[in-house]
């Protein structure tokens, strides 16, 4: 396959509050964009959509790919949708948690594992990685050796599974079948906080399991 050469990923970092279970917590998230210097995929629109839509100046959006719908990584969607003319993209197990965020706006088409999007002539592969959320997915970029995780897997281990919608038995199989058997090299975006590698992360599975969390 031929790429352009200029296919790059920028992040955008918002804050605000991520909001569930009757708690309220302030958070930083990673927005990211993938794409080129005429199109762009954005990953999670959070908290700001005026400052997603001024990093993604005048370039196309593609679409609004969401990890998953906790609030904190759609609360912007439907607003940055209406600026930019993007659909809303989403696994439908996650409806439950969106429809906390949104009383009207819906996502305008679904998520599955297996699906390919393609964005500055790169493919980007949809894994479904539940867990943190039932709806969880990652963004796999073979071809840019880059993995956008949400709140799947971070510096250090797992996403939380300690709030309703979760369950860590699932998270940690999500993790060991489909992103701990990318290459070793792959550089692991996350929801929030600093990069890792899936080389980094795999010899501390076990760890993981006997902490339980």
């Amino acid at each position: 396959m031929t790429i352009d050469a200029t296919t790059r990923v920028e992040k955008v970092v918002t804050s605000g509050t991520f909001n569930l279970d009757g708690g309220s917590w302030e958070v930083d998230n990673n927005v990211w964009l993938l794409g080129d210097d005429e199109q762009v995929l954005v990953i999670d629109a959070a908290h700001d959509a005026s400052a997603i839509a001024k990093a993604v100046g005048d370039r196309e959006v593609l679409a609004i790919a969401c990890t998953h719908a906790h609030d904190d990584h759609v609360n912007a969607a439907p607003a940055l949708a209406e600026l930019v003319g993007a659909p809303v993209l989403l696994h439908p197990a996650d409806d439950v948690l969106w429809r906390l965020a949104h009383d009207e706006a819906r996502p305008a088409d679904t998520l599955s594992d297996g699906d390919v999007l393609r964005v500055g002539g790169t493919e980007v592969r949809v894994l479904h990685t539940p867990g943190h959320a039932p709806g969880a997915v990652c963004f796999h970029v073979p071809d840019l050796g880059v993995v956008f995780t949400g709140d799947t897997l971070f510096q250090g281990g797992p996403g939380a599974t300690g709030r309703s919608h979760s369950d860590f038995p699932t998270i940690v199989g999500s993790i060991r079948d489909k992103l701990l058997t990318l290459p070793d090299e792959t550089v692991v975006h996350t929801g929030h906080g600093d990069d890792t590698t899936i080389g980094a992360e795999a010899p501390h599975l076990e760890e993981w399991i006997a902490r339980g969390h």
